[in-house]
């Protein structure tokens, strides 16, 4: 019996098998120390033995580097251990799926025919920054080549549930991909107000239609006030698909295995998106007269 274990350091620690309620940690102070043992109980607690993993999914980023790291050293080691095929994903695009299926529960996503939903994902990068990308919702067929070439987008949000009202693993994730309207980077809020006010305005020249951005991901609620001067702003919410329980780590999984599909030999490497804090010493200086001698390890 396989199952897709899944696990993602980006921000604290989420630890689960799809179809069962993760594990998750928020303090980021102890994430990384209890996360071999969360990752070992939450097998157990699926009735499950490593041996059974067939497939590990593992949240790439972007997020600050240490914690990030670990989740991925973590991933690597148990899918060379068991021989599962490991995926990797950032853990950006997958909260448009999930902003999608959240105003659709809360009866709030509207016409898609007539206006279209952008979401602005972000994660915390500290120091006054985030991590962001804004991508087009994959929902309203574009009537362009990309659809064509990519697979139609569903045009009913309610595709992806199940006849209980709940979204079931093979049906999460059948749209489109997403199409980032700025891509994957770092800046601080008030650039990034810029930033998306200018790409909203040149996709409504070349669209016409009504918008919407929607701000979805950790740290907006820390910068809500600056984040609140985009225009067409919608709804500012401070939770990532991997907080939704069950069903956003299937909506996580499902949304990796789409990525997987297109680029199996995309690499899993950590997206860390800032220049690296250490830098290469200068030389020493000279003295008395003599050259200044080289530094070495």
């Amino acid at each position: 019996m396989g199952c897709t274990l899944v696990i993602d350091t980006s921000y604290g620690s989420t630890v689960g098998v799809v179809g069962h309620e993760p594990i998750v940690e928020t303090d980021s102070r102890t994430h990384v120390e209890r996360l071999q043992v969360n990752i070992a109980r939450a097998v157990a607690d699926a009735g499950l033995t490593p041996h059974d993993i067939d497939t590990v999914v593992v949240g790439l980023g972007p997020a600050p580097f240490t914690g990030l790291r670990a989740g991925i050293v973590a991933a690597k080691a148990i899918a060379f251990a068991t021989g599962a095929r490991l995926i990797g994903r950032n853990v950006l695009e997958p909260q448009v799926q999930w902003n999608l299926i959240r105003r659709l529960k809360a009866g709030t996503l509207g016409d898609t025919a007539n206006r279209t939903v952008l979401t602005l994902a972000v994660n915390d990068a500290r120091r006054k920054q985030l991590y962001f990308e804004l991508c087009e919702s994959p929902l309203a067929g574009r009537g362009n080549a990309d659809d064509a070439a990519a697979g139609a987008a569903i045009t009913d949000v309610s595709a992806i549930f199940d006849a209980t009202g709940s979204a079931s693993d093979a049906k999460i994730g059948v749209s489109a991909p997403v199409r980032p309207l700025i891509a994957m980077d770092i800046d601080y809020p008030s650039s990034i107000v810029e930033r998306v006010n200018e790409a909203v305005r040149a996709w409504r020249e070349q669209t016409g239609g009504d918008v919407i951005v929607d701000i979805i991901g950790h740290g907006a609620a820390r910068y809500a006030d600056t984040l609140a001067s985009i225009e067409h702003v919608g709804d500012i919410v401070d939770e990532s698909v991997l907080d939704g329980g069950e069903q956003g780590l299937g909506v996580f999984a499902a949304d990796a295995l789409l990525a997987y599909e297109r680029d199996p030999q995309a690499p899993v490497e950590p997206l860390y998106l800032r220049r690296p804090d250490a830098q290469i010493p200068a030389p020493l200086k000279h003295v008395l007269g003599h050259a200044g001698a080289e530094r070495s390890a």
